[in-house]
Order: C-alpha cells, then structure tokens, then sequence
C-alpha cells in the first residue's frame, strides 16, 4: 500500500502534493484537486455525462441530467429567491435525487448547504437554524409538518415532494430558473457547508466547513480507492464495469455526504437509493443494479450475514463491505471474509473507517487482509493528506503504545463552529491538530486503536446522542 500511494503523490504522479499553510504549518493538498465543489461538478459530471449516477426506484438520472438539474436549480437561487454568497440555506429531507441536486445548486449558488438531520424534531430543527441563520429551507412534507410547529421560524420554507420524479418534485424551484443569473466564482476559502455534531455539551454544533476542506477530503478517498484499485489490479483482479453503491446512510451525515455521494462524480460510481434501511430490499437492489461496494453502519451488513433469504440473492459482485460509525466485532470482520465471499474466492471484503464530522470524514482506514489481522483496530492514518498524533492533555505525544487523545490534522479539517469562537479554539490545539475526544493508542505498525471516549456520547445505530440530551430527556 505505502509504494503505491507514494507513486501516486510522486511530483510526476497523478495526485502529486502540494501544501498550504494553516495554523503556522505548511499541510500538504493534492494538487489536481480543483479550487471548490462548482469545478468539481462541472468537470466530472461533464466526464461522465451520460453514465447512469442516480438511481431511485423506477428513476434512473445520468451525470448530465442531475448537473442540468443543479445548474438550473443554483440559477433560480441566485435569481428568484434572492441567495447571495454565504446565504445559509438549509436542507431538511431524507435521501432523494431532490436533496442531491438541491445540495448542488445551494453551493453552486455561492450559498452554504446547511445539512439539517432528518431524524430531528421541531425543537431541534429551530434551534439549528435559529443557530446559523437560513435565509432559506427545503423540507419534504414529513419535515415541513415539523417546521410548522415553529411558531417563531423566520426563514421561508419550501416544500418539496421527493416521492415524485425529480422534474416534479423540484418543479416550483425550476421555475424560477433566471437564465440571466450569474453565478458566482467560487475559491477555496468560500464557506461551502454546516453539518451539526452531538457534542458533549448536549447541543448541537454547526460545523462550517471551506470548499477546500471538503474537496481535498473527496481526493484523500480517491487516492485510497486509487490505490486498492492499483494493487487490485496487480494482482490480475481489476476492476470490471462502472462502481456501484446502495446509499443506505443519511446524506445529512458526513459518511454519506463526503465519501459517498460526493467521491461518485469523480468514480463516475452509481449511487442506488433506499428510502429506509431493510436488509432484504438492500440485497435484492445488490443483485439487481450489481453493487459493488456496501457501506452502512456495522449492524446493517451484520443484518444482511444474519439474513434468512441471504443464498437467495446474489451479492459476489459486492468487493468491499465497509462500516463507519460505530466499532464492528471481530466474528463479524471474521465472518464477512469467510460468507461473503463470491464463488471464485475474491470480494465480499470487510473494511472500517474512521472519521467525524469537523474532519470531513477523513480519518483512518482499516482494508481487507490487514483488518483481518488487526479487527479491532481503526486502521492506519489515511494517505495522503492526515496526520495522526496521539496526545496527553497538554498536547504533548504521548509515547507509542500509550493512550491519550486522538487527535488528526489536515488540510480536510472544518473551519470552525458557527458563531462559537470558544468552541473552535478548545477544538484545535496552537498546532492544527482536531481533538476528536476519542481516547486510543497507536501500535508498533502505526495502526489506531480506539479505547475509550473522553466525551460523553452514546451511539445508536451511526447516530451520536448526547448523554446529557438522554437525561434530560
């Protein structure tokens, strides 16, 4: 792994290192990375134009269409409802085509896509966007019912019907497209999106993020796919046809923001969509549309090896059966290897990551064969742009083996937390390192190991939960 990711961030290598200087430290960028998400989409989506991106129950999108589709969206934003550069517009839907073009446009725009959690409730959701101040909402109806409980909500709400086809649900907004609307130019230091995190305060945090910090967090997972498709390939096992995912994550949530919907346009991966989690409909779209990478919370392919119909289905064409978000038991990393596996032996591989939101997702990986090794570890630091340091109180580093907390740097890392200034300086130590308040230790080969939690945080399912928001309760 270490030789190929160090001819791929070669100077003549295709993701070649650059830096930038944050924090008095020169952190190294790839440096084909386009400035913000507006290049990003405009030249991946014209790449894979008419490849098949989106697919929704009976809808199936290109690349083309559902950029159209933003671009119209980001015009009518900027032209009929009024949103300038660094408008928060918020987002309160479950996963749609709808949402996917909606977060788009918002950027495209110059405004901030303000990510709000589906599974709130109306005390939640005003408190989020009272917190960061939306010009502007999306819901889709479950959500606009919540909204109306908000007797004091200033921001305008749109309703959207994502159970209609994308034309039909986004069709109030289309309307408004103003053709003689310029969009704006965008650069990496422009606020591109806030994702709220369950501190240990017990309220949520809005985490602004830079169009820099997301992209060279999309390019730091290519580089990784990049380079399991390169050792994949040396060993006579390349890869055959267009990448396939089942969407089975909130897009709300930095999993599926980052690594998942925003890494498919530069993979030109389909993205297949399920309206909620059931074990038996995600294995019947696996055989149906050829997935070829699971992701999900560990209890979903736990649900899926435990399945009672699973020899029904066909899943050998799944390579790499990925969880985040919570740990995974060493029988299930074990069991994945041995059940999971295609006739001929190859795929159905278990894979962990680990990131948090304020680094936008960008962690530690933890891949096939060397997980099988180490199950309970979190994997290595992911190249080529984190770093890793395990620190004690003080924010010094504490000697290998020994625990402390995890902390990682990059250029990837969010900005700050809006309108929070004590907050964000707690966050950061003067050196640039994020205090996950993860406590772990690193072992002789630099693998992370989790141990402990300095902040006090249940997990339900990927979803953090305040223990004081438990009690309080």
């Amino acid at each position: 792994m270490d030789s190929t990711m160090a001819a791929l961030t070669a100077p003549d290598g295709m993701l070649a290192l650059g830096s930038v200087e944050r924090f008095g430290v020169k952190l190294p960028t790839i440096a084909a990375a386009p400035p913000a998400l507006s290049y990003y989409f405009a030249h991946y989506a014209n790449e894979h134009r008419d490849a098949v991106f989106l697919v929704s129950g009976a809808e199936r999108l290109t690349f083309g269409e559902v950029y159209a589709a933003a671009e119209r969206t980001a015009r009518a934003l900027v032209g009929g409802y009024g949103i300038t550069k660094g408008d928060r517009v918020g987002i309160a839907m479950r996963n749609s085509p709808s949402w996917i073009v909606l977060y788009m446009g918002i950027v495209m725009a110059g405004g901030v896509a303000t990510l709000l959690n589906g599974w709130w409730q109306a005390e939640e959701l005003e408190t989020a966007i009272g917190e960061v101040d939306c010009a502007l909402v999306f819901a889709d109806p479950p959500r606009v019912k919540r909204l109306a409980q908000i007797a004091a909500l200033r921001a305008p709400v749109v309703e959207i019907d994502d159970s209609r086809p994308l034309a039909e649900a986004l069709a109030q907004v289309l309307a408004k497209d103003d053709y003689t609307a310029d969009l704006p130019l965008l650069g990496p230091e422009d606020h591109a999106t806030i994702l709220f995190t369950s501190g240990s305060t017990g309220q949520s945090k809005g985490a602004l993020s830079e169009h820099r910090a997301i992209v060279q967090g999309i390019f730091n997972y290519l580089g990784q796919a990049m380079m399991m498709v390169g050792i994949a390939t040396a060993q006579g096992n390349p890869p055959v046809g267009q990448p396939v995912t089942l969407l089975t994550i909130p897009l709300f949530h930095i999993t599926g923001e980052v690594p998942v919907f925003l890494q498919s346009f530069a993979m030109g991966r389909k993205l297949v969509l399920m309206p909620k989690w059931d074990a038996g409909e995600a294995m019947r779209l696996i055989q149906a549309e050829g997935v070829t990478y699971f992701v999900g919370v560990p209890l979903m392919s736990f649900e899926i090896l435990n399945h009672p119909d699973r020899a029904n289905y066909d899943l050998s064409t799944v390579t790499d059966f990925a969880a985040g978000g919570a740990p995974r038991p060493v029988d299930h990393v074990r069991r994945i290897d041995e059940e999971m596996a295609g006739s001929d032996g190859k795929g159905g591989a278990p894979l962990i990551g680990y990131g948090l939101t304020e680094t936008n997702a960008v962690g530690t990986g933890n891949w096939r064969s060397n997980y099988l090794a180490k199950p309970n570890s979190a994997g290595r630091p992911g190249a080529p742009l984190v770093d890793l340091a395990i620190l004690d109180d003080a924010g010094h580093l504490v000697d290998q083996g020994q625990r402390g907390e995890v902390c990682i740097r990059s250029i990837c890392n969010f900005k700050e937390y809006w309108n929070r200034p004590d907050a964000t300086a707690a966050a950061f130590t003067a050196d640039g390192y994020f205090r996950t308040g993860d406590i772990g230790y690193l072992d002789e080969d630099g693998y992370l190991f989790i141990v402990d939690r300095k902040k006090d945080i249940i997990i339900r399912g990927g979803e953090n939960i305040s223990c004081q928001e438990v009690e309080a309760a």
